[in-house]
């Protein structure tokens, strides 16, 4: 009966760990998110009345591209089982996926040009990538810091 209380117990102490390491995973995303919406925001120069348009466009087009990533990253389990049958279908669908990305993002364009000029979605272009090159470099720095540490 110990033993079994024991296993019990150490299951539901897993499950709780696990359920808190998801929960900080999503906060953690929301904070990189609000992060990237107020450096955008920023650096666009961006009143209230065009973040109220803005936001709503490229928050759809976010939402259809993380679908889009999760499509492409959730098919592969383990590459050496796979037949060439089934490597082919992969390929066929990560082509759907490249197409159906650079769609999204043509829309997410033509949507854009209605309430901002060319010039400033190339500014916006830039700007998601000096987004992404700043987080990385604060994530190697801070994985360099804690081998530092050790």
């Amino acid at each position: 009966m110990k033993k079994i209380t024991l296993i019990i117990i150490l299951f539901i102490s897993f499950f709780g760990v696990q359920a808190q390491e998801d929960k900080n995973k999503e906060e953690h995303r929301e904070q990189i998110k609000a992060m990237k919406v107020a450096f955008i925001t920023q650096e666009m120069q961006m009143d209230a009345a065009l973040a109220q348009k803005f936001w709503p466009i490229y928050n759809r087009y976010e939402c259809k591209k993380k679908e889009l990533h999760r499509r492409e990253h959730g098919e592969i389990k383990n590459i050496e089982t796979l037949s060439e049958q089934e490597a082919e279908k992969l390929i066929q669908e990560y082509q759907e996926i490249e197409n159906e990305e650079y769609q999204i993002k043509k829309a997410l364009f033509s949507d854009l040009k209605k309430i901002i000029s060319a010039k400033e979605i190339i500014k916006l272009q830039k700007l998601e990538s000096d987004f992404n090159k700043k987080l990385w470099k604060e994530y190697r720095d801070r994985k360099d810091a804690e081998r530092k540490r050790n």
